[in-house]
C-alpha cells in the first residue's frame, strides 16, 4: 500500500495516514466535532487534543503495520477533510474488511464520499486481494446509504443494537460488496 497521494475528486487527494498528521487530524476533528457527533461513538475530551490525536494516529499506524487496518486521509491542500479506513481485515477463507469513512462538513455533496469509496473498492480488490467489503450505516443515514448503493454495495439486513454510537446502542443497516 503506497503512501503516495492520489487525486480523488476536484482538489481533494487521498493517501495513507502519516505519523506527522496528528495536528491536521486534530484540526479536522475540532472543525467537525458537532457534525460527526451523531454518527460516531462518544469521544473523551482528550480525543480532540493534539496529544489525543497523536495517540489516535499512532494506534491507527500500529494496526496498519500489523496488516489489520488501512487508514487513509482525504486532504485538500494542507487540511485533512476526511478519513477512510478498512479495519479488522480478515485473511484466510474470508478475505474481508469493514469500510468506515467520514467527510468534512464543508465537503459534503461534492462526490467526495463516492470517490473515496470507489478508491477503497479498487485498493481492497487490486492491492489487498480482498473478496468482500462490508459497511454499516445508522438507519437514518440516507446519504451514506446512497453512496454505498451507487458504489455497488447491497443491503444484507439490519443489525439490531449493532454499534454504540452517540452514547447508545443503535440499529444499523448492513451492506456488502463482493469484489470478485
Amino acid at each position: 500500500m503506497t503512501a503516495k497521494s492520489e487525486p480523488l475528486a476536484g482538489t481533494v487527494r487521498i493517501r495513507v495516514l502519516r505519523a506527522s498528521d496528528a495536528e491536521l487530524m486534530c484540526a479536522a476533528y475540532l472543525r467537525n466535532r458537532e457534525h460527526l457527533a451523531p454518527w460516531e461513538p462518544l469521544r473523551a475530551e482528550e480525543f480532540f487534543t493534539l496529544d489525543g490525536q497523536m495517540a489516535n494516529v499512532q494506534s491507527k499506524l500500529a494496526l496498519f503495520i500489523a496488516g489489520s487496518d488501512v487508514p487513509w486521509v482525504l486532504t485538500d491542500g494542507d487540511a485533512v477533510v476526511g478519513l477512510m479506513t478498512l479495519s479488522g481485515i480478515v485473511r484466510g477463507p474470508c478475505l474481508s474488511a469493514p469500510l468506515r469513512y467520514w467527510v468534512d462538513k464543508d465537503y459534503n455533496g461534492r462526490g467526495i464520499g463516492s470517490a473515496a469509496v470507489a478508491f477503497a473498492i479498487d485498493a481492497a480488490r487490486d492491492e489487498l486481494d480482498l473478496h468482500r467489503l462490508q459497511a454499516a450505516t445508522l438507519l437514518h443515514n440516507t446519504a451514506s446509504q446512497k453512496i454505498l448503493t451507487r458504489s455497488g454495495f447491497t443491503e444484507i439486513g439490519v443489525g439490531p443494537a449493532y454499534l454504540n454510537i452517540a452514547g447508545g446502542w443503535q440499529d444499523h443497516i448492513l451492506f456488502q460488496r463482493i469484489l470478485y
